[in-house]
C-alpha cells in the first residue's frame, strides 16, 4: 500500500513540470520568463524573472511572432551550451488576447550529430566514388571471399573486361572460364598480404597489377583491392633513344604545325609547359616586326629561340647574322657592327669592309651578349634603332639599312643601368619584348628526353651505339641542378658517352664534379653502392660522416661532441677505418 502524500496543488503543477524529459517555460507579453522547470533552467538558464531575448536572443523573433499571430510554431533549432534543442512556441490566449507563450524544449543534441555524420558519411561515400570512377589507374575490389564488388572504367578499358558481367560472380569463376588468366586476388586471398604481379591482356597490354589486403577490426580480411597500372607505354618509352618535339595533350591543339616541324628539324625538345609558353611566343614573334630582347641565364638557347623568330619571320629568306659582342675588342665593335671606309685607322682593308648591319640588310641581327657593348658603341646602336640609319668608320655618308634586332644578354640590365654600364635609353628600345628562358633546372620535363637525344646523338658520333642511362644515372642527373644550363648538360652527356665502357652508363661514368654536387644536395645518392654488403655500406657511409666531422670540427675533441660520442671513440674508429 502507498502512504498518501500531502501535496497542495502548486507543488504538484511543479513535480510534475519537472518530471517532463523537456524544458518548458511560460513567458508573459513582454517575453519574461514567469514558469520555469529544472530542466529549462539547468541546462537553458532560464529562470523567473529572465528576459527571452538576453537568454535565447536567437529565439526572440520567432516569440515575438506567435504573440502577435497567436499561431503555434514548431521545429525552430536553437543551440544553449553546445547543444541543439527543437523549440516548439504555442501562444497563451485570454480569450481573443495573447497573454503570453509557453515554449516546449526538446534535446535534439543526439539525433543532429546523427544527422550531421550522415551526410559526411554521404559526402565521402560521393567523394570516394567520384575518385573511383575518375582514377586513371584501374580498380578492381573484391570482398573477403573473393566475390566481385567493383570495376572502375579505367579497369574495363586496361583489361577489356566488362563491369556487369564480372561483378557478383567469385573471382574463382572467372579464373575456370578463362576470363582472367591469373588473379592477384587470389594471391593476396592466400598470403593475407600485398602482392605485386605484372600480367598481359588479351589486347596486348602490359598491367601492373598490385593486390592490397583490407582487414577489419578483428582481422578478418574484408576487401581486396587491385590497383591496375598500363605499364605497356612506359615500357616502350624506356628503350626510345630519339625525342621529338611532342607537346603535352592539352597543348597540342593549339601548337601551329610549323612549330612540330620546327621541333623535328632542330630537336627542340619543348616537354616543359614554361618552355612550351617560349616555343609559342617565339613563333608568335616572327610573325611582327618588334624588336625582342631574349633573357636568361648562360647556355639556356637564347640563340635557339632567335632561330625560331627567324625562321617564321618574313624575312626568313634573308640572312641572320649573329653577333656576339663579348667577344669583339671594344676598339673594333663600331667597325665589326657598321663597317669602315679604307684608310679608317691602322690596319684597315684596302677597299674597306662593310659591317654586320650591311650584310644583313632586309634580315636579322642577332646581338648576343649586348650587356657586353661599350658604353659608346651603345650610343652608335641606340641612334641607328631610332632612324635605321648607318654610318662606316671614316666615312661622312649615311647609308639607310633594314633589319630587325634581335638582343639577347644573361645580365641584369637594370643593375648594369644604376651602375652606369648600360644606357637607360638603349635597354628601353630593345625591351619592346622581353623573352624569358627559364634555366634548364626549372624545365624538368624537359630533361630526361634531353639526356637521351644528346646521348643517342655522341653514341652516333663516336660509334658506341646501345648506350643507355642506368636508372641510377637518370634518377643523379634529374638531381643535378646544371649551372651551365643546356650548355652543361651537353658537355656532361658527350664526356659520359666517351668514358663509357659498358652498354649502360653507370652512376660512376658521372664527372666528379657532378657527383660531387648530387651528394652535397643529397647525401642518399652515395650511400648505396651496387656489389657490396649492407655492412660494408654501412662502414663507408660512417667513414664519411667522421671525415666530415673532422673537417668541421677541425679536431678529434670537437667532432665527437659533434657527433654526440667519446674522443675515444672517434679515435678507435679514426683507426678503424685508416683516416689520418
Amino acid at each position: 500500500m502507498f502512504e498518501p502524500i500531502n501535496l497542495n496543488w502548486k507543488e504538484f503543477g511543479t513535480a510534475l513540470l519537472n518530471a517532463t524529459p523537456n524544458g518548458i517555460a511560460v513567458f508573459d507579453a513582454a517575453l519574461k520568463a514567469v514558469i520555469s522547470n529544472q530542466i529549462a533552467r539547468e541546462q537553458l538558464d532560464i529562470y523567473p524573472g529572465a528576459l527571452l531575448g538576453a537568454t535565447i536572443p536567437d529565439l526572440k523573433p520567432s516569440a515575438q511572432n506567435v504573440l502577435n499571430e497567436k499561431a503555434l510554431k514548431a521545429g525552430i533549432e536553437i543551440k544553449k551550451k553546445d547543444r541543439s534543442y527543437s523549440a516548439l512556441v504555442s501562444p497563451i490566449r485570454h480569450g481573443n488576447t495573447s497573454i503570453g507563450i509557453l515554449i516546449l524544449f526538446e534535446d535534439i543534441t543526439a539525433i543532429a550529430k546523427v544527422t550531421n555524420q550522415m551526410e559526411a558519411f554521404q559526402d565521402l561515400s560521393i567523394e570516394l566514388d567520384t575518385i573511383i570512377e575518375s582514377s586513371n589507374d584501374g580498380l578492381f575490389i573484391c570482398d573477403g571471399q573473393g566475390l566481385v564488388l567493383r570495376c572502375n572504367p579505367a579497369s574495363e578499358r586496361l583489361t577489356g573486361i566488362v563491369a556487369k558481367e564480372v561483378v557478383g560472380k567469385n573471382i574463382i569463376e572467372l579464373v575456370q572460364r578463362g576470363t582472367i588468366d591469373r588473379s592477384v586476388t587470389l594471391e593476396v586471398i592466400k598470403k593475407r598480404k600485398k602482392v605485386s604481379l605484372i600480367q598481359k591482356t588479351k589486347t596486348g597490354k602490359q598491367l601492373f597489377l598490385t593486390g592490397s589486403p583490407v582487414f577489419d577490426n578483428h582481422g578478418a580480411l574484408f576487401r581486396v583491392v587491385v590497383n591496375e597500372r598500363d605499364i605497356t607505354e612506359i615500357t616502350s618509352l624506356q628503350k626510345q633513344l630519339e625525342e621529338k618535339l611532342a607537346l603535352t595533350a592539352q597543348y597540342k591543339r593549339d601548337m601551329l604545325e610549323k612549330q612540330i616541324e620546327e621541333a623535328e628539324s632542330r630537336q627542340i625538345i619543348a616537354k616543359s609547359a614554361n618552355y612550351q609558353k617560349i616555343i609559342q611566343k617565339a613563333i608568335k614573334l616572327g610573325e611582327v616586326e618588334s624588336t625582342v630582347l631574349i633573357l636568361g641565364e648562360s647556355g639556356t638557347g637564347k640563340g635557339v629561340i632567335a632561330d625560331v623568330i627567324h625562321k617564321y619571320s618574313t624575312r626568313s629568306g634573308q640572312p641572320m647574322v649573329k653577333i656576339n659582342c663579348g667577344s669583339i675588342p671594344d676598339t673594333l665593335v663600331e667597325s665589326e657592327l657598321f663597317g669602315y671606309e679604307k684608310g679608317a685607322f691602322t690596319g684597315a682593308g684596302k677597299r674597306g669592309k662593310p659591317g654586320k648591319f650591311e650584310i644583313a640588310d632586309k634580315g636579322v641581327v642577332f646581338l648576343d651578349e649586348i650587356a657586353e657593348l661599350p658604353l659608346a658603341s651603345q650610343v652608335k646602336l641606340l641612334k641607328f634603332l631610332e632612324d635605321g640609319v648607318i654610318t662606316r668608320v671614316g666615312s661622312t655618308r649615311n647609308k639607310p639599312v633594314d633589319v630587325r634586332i634581335i638582343a639577347a644578354t644573361n645580365r641584369d640590365l637594370k643593375d648594369m643601368i644604376r651602375e652606369n654600364r648600360f644606357r637607360n635609353d638603349l635597354y628601353y628600345r630593345l625591351n619592346v619584348v622581353p623573352v624569358k628562358i627559364p634555366p634548364l633546372r626549372e624545365r624538368k620535363d624537359c630533361l630526361i628526353p634531353l639526356l637521351n637525344h644528346y646521348i643517342d646523338m655522341f653514341s652516333r658520333k663516336y660509334d658506341k651505339p646501345g648506350l643507355n642511362l642506368s636508372t641510377e644515372t637518370v634518377d643523379a642527373l634529374a638531381v643535378y641542378p646544371y649551372p651551365g644550363n643546356v650548355r652543361e648538360m651537353i658537355n656532361i652527356c658527350e664526356r659520359m658517352v666517351v668514358m663509357a665502357h659498358e652498354k649502360n652508363i653507370l652512376y660512376k661514368d658521372l664527372p666528379r664534379s657532378v657527383k660531387k654536387t648530387i651528394t652535397d644536395q643529397d647525401p642518399s645518392m652515395d650511400v648505396w653502392q651496387k656489389g657490396k654488403t649492407l655492412g660494408n655500406m654501412v662502414a663507408e657511409f660512417e667513414r664519411k660522416i667522421i671525415e666530415m666531422a673532422l673537417k668541421e670540427g677541425k679536431t678529434q675533441a670537437n667532432a665527437a661532441k659533434m657527433l654526440g660520442i667519446n674522443q675515444s671513440t672517434i679515435a678507435r674508429k679514426l683507426q678503424k677505418h685508416k683516416i689520418n
